[in-house]
């Protein structure tokens, strides 16, 4: 989604409200998270193949897909020695074929370029065919533990929310400012801002979604714009704390859409 500003710009709420809102949310992820097969693992294509897959496809279409595709193409070798059409059979019934035909033209550049090794930084990874913005941010943070932004449709959504609810990532000017925000609030190291996109995925997905924003559950309320505007019209006393815990978010819930 969208292309990356230059580093730096300065957070709406200030660096210090940012690393209480990253602590926070990494605090929370780390009790909540979704156990996802592509969590499990560093390695740069499984990564990548998981985060194609993603892009407009829930998470629970995508799990039975990802292990059968790396069944069949275990390497970005095998992908790139086979034929197209073969990767198309592979994808056959996820939808959105373009993004099966895009990692089969990566796989050949990739393997006649670089021996089939992908690169670690956000700007390399871009410039491969069909990479976006987005998809080259989460390879970047999600296989080499780089510090780098992403802004997908949760993510964009959550950052608009608590930091500038004024915004519309449907705009190109606006998204391009969440982008500024996204680079502004990643953490110092690789390792924290792993956990930290992750968590804002999750959050996304799973408690500040785009129908309900389940604010009684939510860890980052207290740095929350929307929030503010809106909480005098939030139950109070034992109710609140009734609708906070049934607001928790499952395990078992999946519904993540991706940008490209």
């Amino acid at each position: 989604m969208g292309s990356r500003p230059s580093r730096r710009a300065s957070v709406p709420t200030g660096e210090a409200a940012a690393r209480r809102f990253g602590a926070k949310l990494r605090a929370w992820y780390r009790r909540h998270a979704r156990d996802l097969p592509w969590r499990r693992t560093r390695d740069a294509y499984r990564i990548l193949v998981s985060e194609l897959m993603l892009q407009q496809t829930q998470v629970s279409r995508v799990i039975d897909y990802w292990h059968a595709f790396l069944g069949r193409f275990p390497t970005l070798h095998h992908v790139a020695e086979a034929h197209e059409h073969e990767v198309l059979a592979e994808w056959s019934g996820l939808g959105y074929y373009a993004r099966a035909r895009n990692l089969h033209r990566l796989a050949r550049h990739v393997v006649r370029e670089r021996d089939g090794a992908l690169p670690s930084t956000p700007a390399e990874l871009r410039a491969l065919p069909g990479i976006g913005a987005y998809t080259a941010g989460a390879v970047a943070s999600f296989a080499f533990e780089r510090r780098a932004a992403l802004v997908d449709t949760n993510v964009a959504r959550v950052l608009g929310r608590v930091f500038a609810p004024d915004l519309d990532p449907k705009r190109p000017r606006d998204l391009k400012r969440l982008w500024t925000i996204a680079e502004a609030i990643v953490p110092r190291t690789g390792k924290a801002a792993w956990v930290q996109n992750q968590a804002l995925m999750e959050l996304g997905a799973l408690v500040c979604t785009a129908r309900v924003r389940r604010c009684g559950a939510c860890p980052v309320r207290a740095s929350c714009r929307t929030y503010a505007r809106t909480a005098g019209t939030a139950p109070s006393g034992r109710a609140a704390q009734r609708r906070s815990e049934s607001l928790e978010p499952k395990r078992g819930k999946r519904s993540l859409i991706r940008g490209s």
